[in-house]
């Protein structure tokens, strides 16, 4: 019978992860898809680079960038999605342990059955944990790198209503803004502001590509405006037939774009504004370019069951109409309006979103420094417990 060349390639990698030390997986990383090397990168960069240790990289992306990296100091394992990853995680032998996938224990994703592992949360959203993760979804880590107070506050609630074990909360920052605020530097003499407007919908029922997305494209079009939309992947999956009659209802008109990949960051840097409804890259914008978002304001996806046992409104919506402008499904006609306030307005709104940044997320610049001292100072008293 001949192997599926994929899932041998799984298990040979697994090996081949197993059979390192302990030492040489101290600090062991693992990807689940596509988007973690973002949160990583500087992270790992800053190890590996500024510290000069190595670590060991292992992802179920199997177009993972990261796979042909030519850098010595890492070590890269393609392991899948399958079986090959459930036994990882089972049986992983490895000092550190950093991801961003939530959820570890609540389903087939379990901690080490064979080894006292520390297992580190970095966050993939900068969104409050209680609206926009499940219950307990970062209630089986030891340590979490904490995006801002709200986390902090938010992960301490949760262990006093569930009466759980403190964890470790480390005020780490988003590596991923890190990233976009260098990118934005290095392009800071390229800027060239278009009449464009990214519209970039979240999945699920009722987003605003559902209520109210052909009509807000018409409109900004009839304004003379460039309009891109990148709908969230899995509306692709789940309404494929609303995205077909967009195409065709647009497929002649030259200042629209359909966009089913990752929008080049140029589009951003020399967009006039965001159109989102919950998506989480709404606050990576804001703050990455100190431009307003409009919020389609559908109805929000309830994630937690225990949402209304906390006393704290999430971030998502405390700060939106700090950082752009909250608008009705029924009132997108006054979309046009707004982004004339807002070419208008350009200086207040940055320093307003400027001061809002800096009040929300911790260390801006800085969090791959803080995350990589708690790791050292973390896997060296490993060391000396001889964990």
């Amino acid at each position: 019978m001949k192997l599926n060349f994929s899932f041998g390639e799984e298990w040979k990698n697994l090996k081949k992860f197993e059979r390192l030390s302990i030492e040489d997986k101290s600090i062991v990383f693992y990807a689940e898809n596509i988007a973690s090397i973002n949160h990583f990168h500087n992270l790992i960069k800053k190890l590996t680079e500024g510290k000069n240790l190595d670590v060991c990289y292992v992802t179920s992306e199997k177009k993972d960038p990261l796979l042909n990296e030519k850098n010595k100091k890492i070590k890269t394992f393609y392991i899948g999605d399958g079986v090959a990853r459930t036994k990882f995680f089972s049986t992983l032998k490895a000092k550190i342990l950093i991801m961003d996938m939530p959820d570890l224990e609540t389903f087939h994703i379990k901690r080490s059955k064979i080894y006292p592992v520390h297992y580190i949360y970095l966050f993939h959203s900068m969104f409050s944990i209680h609206s926009y993760l499940r219950k307990g979804a970062v209630d089986n880590y030891d340590t979490i790198f904490c995006v801002g107070k709200h986390h902090v506050s938010e992960i301490k609630e949760s262990e006093k209503i569930y009466n759980l074990k403190p964890k470790k909360l480390v005020e780490y920052g988003f590596g991923r803004l890190d990233g976009l605020l260098e990118k934005r530097k290095q392009s800071e003499n390229n800027e060239n502001q278009e009449k464009l407007i990214l519209i970039t919908p979240s999945y699920g029922k009722q987003n605003l590509l559902e209520v109210c997305g052909k009509k807000l494209i018409s409109d900004l079009i009839k304004k003379d405006f460039q309009v891109l939309l990148r709908p969230h992947f899995r509306i692709f999956q789940d309404n494929r037939q609303l995205i077909d009659s967009i195409q065709k209802e647009f497929s002649n008109e030259s200042r629209f774009t359909l966009h089913d990949g990752i929008i080049p960051f140029e589009k951003f840097h020399n967009s006039l504004c965001l159109i989102s409804d919950w998506s989480g890259i709404s606050f990576e914008y804001a703050f990455t370019h100190e431009k307003p978002v409009i919020f389609i304001d559908v109805p929000k996806k309830k994630n937690n069951v225990d949402l209304n046992k906390f006393s704290t409104e999430p971030i998502e919506v405390n700060i939106r109409k700090q950082i752009g402008e909250v608008v009705l499904p029924n009132e997108v006609d006054k979309i046009p309006k707004l982004l004339e306030k807002f070419v208008a307005d350009k200086k207040n709104y940055e320093n307003q979103i400027r001061s809002v940044c800096k009040n929300t997320v911790y260390n801006i610049g800085t969090s791959s420094e803080i995350g990589t001292k708690y790791i050292l100072e973390k896997s060296n008293k490993n060391k000396n417990e001889g964990e």
